[in-house]
This record gives structure tokens, sequence and C-alpha cells, in this order.
């Protein structure tokens, strides 16, 4: 049983850093599919209210309930400890960073929604890049 843990341990911070990687550049998504833009805008809300509000994303819980069941500690040396859990986990987050973090979020967004508009923009008017 503790393996079935294991396993959903790691799939939830598999899920927990994909989102991640989404809100971050999912705009970029836009590009090939304009409905991604749909999916994406609530992502990137969800996590800049995370970082704004001092708050924790339900995956986290949920990782460590999965690790604890499974008798893990938070690094085990695998991989993933060593290299997503740092991206997601770092040590010693301070609120500031917190903001920090969500203000670069929106404004990753921000960039990349202002370059998807001027692309498709340019596309249209001139139907040449």
């Amino acid at each position: 049983m503790e393996r079935i843990y294991a396993v959903g341990a790691g799939l939830v911070v598999l899920v927990h850093f994909s989102f991640v990687l989404f809100a971050a550049a999912g705009a970029l998504l836009s590009l090939k599919w304009r409905r991604a833009m749909w999916v994406h805008l609530p992502a990137v809300a969800w996590a800049a209210y995370i970082e704004f509000s001092g708050g924790i994303c339900p995956l986290t819980p949920l990782e460590n309930d999965f690790r604890a069941k499974a008798g893990l500690n938070y690094y085990s040396g695998d991989f993933v400890a060593r290299y997503v859990f740092p991206v997601l986990y770092p040590e010693g987050l301070t609120r500031q960073a917190q903001i920090g973090i969500g203000l670069i979020v929106l404004a990753a967004n921000l960039g990349l929604y202002i370059f998807v508009y001027t692309r498709r923009r340019r596309f249209r008017v001139g139907g040449k890049p």
C-alpha cells in the first residue's frame, strides 16, 4: 500500500509542476490553439491569487498526505525530490518573495499575451509574419 501512496505523491508533484509551467508560459499555447487562453487565464489568476494571498495550493497538502502515508521524507534523493521540489517549495520563501513571484507570473503572461495578440494581428492584416 505504501508503494501506491508513493506513486500518488509523485503524480501529484508532476501535476503540480506541470501546472506551474502552464501558469508561467501557457500563453504560448494560444499561438497554436486560440481556446487555450480560456483555460490558461484562470490558471494564471489562481497562481497569482495563491502567491498574493500567501495561501497554499491544495496540491501541496495532498502530496504531503500521500508522502506521509508512503513513509517518505521530503527529500529522498530521487530526481523529483532533488530538482522539482526546490522549484515548487524553495527554502526561505518569504512573503515578499511570494508577492514578487506573483508579479513575475502576471508580468510574464501579460508580455506573452501582448506578443500573441500582436502576432495574430500581423497575420490578419498582412497575411505574413
